[in-house]
């Protein structure tokens, strides 16, 4: 996630420097935005297919030695 995070802030610099360039009102400004956005979606698509976890399943990740968290193999 940290990658696609990046890439967007890669993006957002060079739309603001083709709009500076090219002006606001531009083709090339608005296929520069519309990347952002674009990145901004699969951004939030990845979030919500992550796997959720239980707050059982935090508590035992930041307390593994709890009693309730141990797991016992045959």
């Amino acid at each position: 996630m940290t990658d696609i995070k990046e890439q967007i802030e890669k993006e957002r610099e060079q739309a603001r420097v083709v709009c500076d360039s090219e002006g606001s009102t531009s083709a090339e400004c608005a296929v520069a935005w519309d990347t952002v956005e674009e990145l901004q979606a699969e951004a939030a698509h990845q979030k919500t297919n992550e796997v959720k976890k239980t707050n059982f399943e935090k508590y035992c990740d930041d307390n593994p030695e709890a009693a309730e968290c141990r797991i016992y193999e045959d």
